[in-house]
């Protein structure tokens, strides 16, 4: 686990990654502008149907913040690993062309569609689960730091899954994605942790969509390849 995530921080100033990750980081910064502006005229409209008057404004805006904030911290994974899996492809071939070229040659390349798939997946399970705990983070509040243990143990196993996926459809025929999820559970997991702890420091966390990719092909095909 150590070593794939050295490996994948000495990485970090290849081309390959630089350019996703301003790519990614500007999709995601996109579109949560967008959200954001969405929540605020809903909210406006939301206001003014109530008839809260003048001051409908100011308090759309606030609220737009206060909820903007919330989603930012609750959603920001789902959305940077949505956007990170359509670009995937990218970080991988660049790890395994540099420490496992044996690996990379007879990668089969994700199709665009594929990757749209596995990436609407991974933030629809994230979202749903997310949301549905949301209840739970609230109520843990109040112990400082128990939201944050629960959502680093619920998003280690999403991104178990996740993390895993954007390797197997890379080198795994679909039928045997089954046998090879059971068969890699405890090196995915140990990916999913670190990736988890990765996004709720802040920095770190605009980086985790990456290094977390990264090292998922590093600790999948650990041993398996020439780490020059």
């Amino acid at each position: 686990m150590f070593r794939a995530l050295l490996l994948s921080l000495g990485q970090l100033g290849d081309p390959a990654f630089l350019k996703v990750l301003a790519k990614s980081l500007g999709l995601t910064i996109l579109l949560f502008l967008i959200g954001g502006f969405a929540v605020y005229w809903a909210l406006i409209w939301l206001f003014d149907w109530l008839g809260w008057g003048e001051g409908g404004g100011f308090a759309a805006a606030a609220s737009a913040v206060v909820i903007a904030g919330l989603s930012f911290w609750l959603m920001f994974r789902a959305v940077a690993m949505g956007v990170i899996s359509i670009f995937t492809d990218e970080i991988v071939d660049a790890v395994e062309r540099k420490h496992y070229p044996d690996k990379a040659e007879v990668a089969q390349v994700a199709g665009y569609a594929d990757q749209v798939r596995v990436g609407l997946a991974s933030a629809g399970r994230a979202i749903g689960w997310n949301l549905l705990v949301l209840p739970l983070y609230l109520v843990l509040l109040v112990t400082g730091v128990g939201t944050v243990l629960l959502f680093i143990g619920l998003n280690t196993i999403l991104l178990a899954r996740d993390l895993g996926e954007l390797i197997a459809i890379r080198h795994v025929p679909r039928a045997e994605w089954g046998d090879w999820r059971r068969e890699t559970r405890g090196k995915r997991m140990q990916i999913g942790l670190v990736a988890a702890v990765l996004f709720v420091i802040p920095v770190a966390n605009l980086l985790a969509p990456i290094l977390s990719a990264a090292m998922a092909a590093h600790m999948l095909h650990g041993g398996d390849g020439d780490d020059a």
